[in-house]
């Protein structure tokens, strides 16, 4: 069971706070990646007192959702209106049935998946505007909440809104998953007591989501859970890409292709790649796509150092999906205890090594503050070159470019043990130094800078090594 109580969240119980402190009108829109724990933070946060609370229902027409708000006025109000004919309506309802509230308390609405609620034609961001702008925001005592997992829907339609509601939120809380601290604590309040390694291999398989983080076993060990939840015939999480997807977007299919075409690049894909891999015309309809991706939280644009825009690529930075891609999919129905056998296998050492990149670009605030520089602008780029017939190429896995006119180069390196440089790998490193200052023409001072799991084995071959960030680095808060 989940502890009864709102675990972490603290700068968005912050902001809620202040909200209700304030002595005017409050519209406030809640969203971020699906199961990250909008409703429970919203729900836990007012103890579940709202004086009128609707959710929509997926995949229903207007008349569905209609009844559905009928329903719930009537069941919270104690009245016995009819069905709306439309949302102005329904609005016209809500607003007669606030008005008789008492105007010295507080009177907090919840609509929690509104995107849901706005199908064809149904004219309910028009209803919503009016009730807004006609009536509520001049009611001191009244908090609205707009709530939903279609971040897209929710950026376009009401945090960039060019109408009626136009610079009329009062605040927006976009709820980020869990730090790898965060989740060891939430694991911990759970019962669940794991190595560090073992939980940043979880994360990199759940990423900090609450809603799978708290299906976990705190009876089972991490790879027996990982079993479980995804490879046990109709596992909780075998079939939640397509419920994650499908929920989310309409025309799914191509989200899906474009999802799927970047969990094959390490590095992402530009935009003519993605064109070229899922034949997805390169149009405004592309460009709604990734954007609608990026806004959710599974894709990331990243910048290649030194090549300015045109450099963009796009990342998958969702780690459920990146798993379900890379050992659900093809694994479907073969191995029931798959990720139990797989321990030594390649491909498990090659997933965990480049999937170990993306929780170190996702703890960038944490690597910084080790570093000593969270108060120094930087800006953060990958960077890589081919190479030719006379000269090697080279690969950064992460660049941290400072205005101090310092750059670290970091190599990121996911080992079981301690990481040794040898004399091998000690050309690589220099190589990777010498073409980058070569190629970029940098005048700045660079700084090879290796993140690992545990550190660096003693070795004579550590001396161009200038900081060493480990594991338990990033299990830390940032000031």
């Amino acid at each position: 069971m989940i502890p009864n109580t709102l675990f972490g969240r603290e700068y968005e119980k912050k902001k809620l706070a202040r909200c209700l402190e304030m002595e005017q009108a409050q519209l406030i829109i809640v969203y971020g990646r699906r199961r990250v724990g909008k409703t429970y933070l919203i729900h836990q946060f007012f103890n579940g007192r709202f004086d009128f609370k609707l959710t929509g229902i997926y995949n229903q027409p207007r008349m569905v959702q209609l009844e559905n708000f009928s329903y719930e006025l009537n069941r919270q109000s104690g009245r016995t209106d009819p069905v709306p004919k439309d949302w102005l309506q329904a609005f016209q309802m809500l607003r007669g049935y606030l008005s008789t509230l008492p105007a010295d308390e507080k009177c907090v609405v919840f609509l929690d998946e509104m995107p849901w609620m706005d199908t064809s034609r149904s004219d309910l961001l028009a209803a919503f505007e009016w009730f807004w702008n006609g009536w509520g925001s001049m009611q001191n005592n009244l908090v609205v909440i707009v709530c939903g997992s279609v971040t897209s829907w929710l950026a376009e339609n009401i945090e960039e809104n060019k109408g009626g509601l136009f610079s009329r939120l009062s605040c927006k809380l976009y709820l980020q998953p869990f730090t790898l601290l965060e989740t060891e604590q939430f694991l911990k309040a759970r019962g669940i007591e794991w190595s560090r390694y073992d939980i940043a291999e979880c994360y990199m398989i759940m990423g900090g989501i609450p809603y799978y983080l708290s299906m976990l076993d705190p009876e089972m060990s991490y790879t027996q859970n990982i079993d479980n939840l995804f490879f046990r015939k109709r596992a909780e999480l075998w079939d939640e890409f397509d419920h994650l997807y499908h929920t989310l977007f309409k025309n799914s299919e191509q989200y899906i292709a474009v999802a799927e075409a970047l969990s094959r690049k390490r590095g992402g894909l530009t935009r003519e790649e993605l064109v070229k891999d899922t034949n997805i015309p390169g149009n405004g309809h592309l460009t709604k796509v990734l954007r609608n991706l990026e806004n959710s939280g599974f894709v990331r644009k990243v910048s290649l150092y030194g090549k300015g825009r045109q450099s963009v690529r796009y990342q998958l930075c969702d780690y459920y999906s990146r798993f379900y891609f890379r050992f659900v999919k093809p694994k479907t129905g073969r191995d029931e205890h798959f990720w139990s056998h797989a321990l030594d296998l390649p491909a498990r050492r090659a997933w965990a090594g480049l999937t170990f990149e993306q929780v170190c670009m996702d703890h960038l605030p944490q690597i910084r503050q080790r570093l000593g520089i969270a108060g120094v602008l930087a800006d953060v780029y990958t960077w890589s070159d081919p190479g030719n017939g006379e000269s090697p190429g080279a690969q950064i896995d992460i660049v941290i470019d400072r205005r101090d006119r310092v750059i670290n180069l970091c190599e990121v390196k996911y080992s079981i043990n301690l990481f040794e440089i040898d004399r091998k790998y000690d050309l690589i490193l220099r190589n990777k130094m010498d073409v980058f200052r070569r190629v970029t023409g940098t005048g700045k001072a660079l700084q090879m800078t290796m993140i690992t799991t545990y550190g660096l084995k003693k070795s004579k071959y550590n001396s161009l090594v200038g900081r060493e960030i480990v594991l338990d680095d990033l299990f830390t808060t940032c000031d």
